[in-house]
């Protein structure tokens, strides 16, 4: 039995999640973000309670179908952007693999559910993970700028004005507290 959560974002909602199956005796085959593989079907109670701890927690059980493509594309953007050393695959192409969908479809669908396109969410993931990199410290600017298969420095810092108001200095002085967590992208 397949399960579709969602705002599972990052490793620790994975972990958040499976504390949650764990405390419910409930047994995973796999947890990834987004989506989870049960060992054996849970009936209508489970279901409930499982809702009911994943909603304390911020997390949403998915049923409608759509909904689960939705938070499917999303799962495979953020693994791509912030997960993912190899960043310049063609989101497309990886959508279309791992979904088996044709893009137009899936492109509309995610427009028409989100109000944005699947490239304005990746560019959103993408200011993120420069947020993210920004605030560590550790890389320069044009570092950054080739680990997100930027064109040059200047295309990533139009990019994070464009995005956030801020150039990537400016961001820098200003500090952590501007960041926003990846679900609420």
């Amino acid at each position: 039995m397949k399960l579709y959560i969602k705002n599972m974002v990052c490793p620790r909602c994975i972990m958040a999640v499976e504390n949650i199956l764990n405390h419910l005796n409930i047994s995973p085959l796999d947890i990834r973000l987004g989506e989870v593989v049960l060992k054996e079907d849970i009936n209508k109670e489970q279901t409930s309670v499982l809702r009911k701890e994943l909603d304390r927690l911020g997390f949403e059980l998915l049923d409608n179908n759509q909904q689960q493509l939705i938070e499917k594309i999303k799962a495979i953007v953020i693994k791509q952007v912030h997960y993912t050393d190899e960043q310049n695959l063609n989101i497309s192409n990886i959508l279309v693999s791992e979904l088996h969908r044709d893009y137009s479809y899936l492109s509309k669908l995610f427009s028409t559910t989100e109000g944005i396109t699947i490239e304005h969410f990746v560019i959103l993931q993408k200011i993120e993970r420069v947020k993210e990199l920004l605030t560590y410290d550790q890389q320069t600017l044009s570092e950054i700028a080739d680990e997100l298969s930027y064109s040059s420095v200047a295309h990533l810092s139009a990019q994070f004005k464009k995005v956030t108001g801020l150039t990537p200095t400016q961001f820098k002085q200003q500090g952590i507290d501007l960041r926003r967590g990846l679900e609420e992208i």
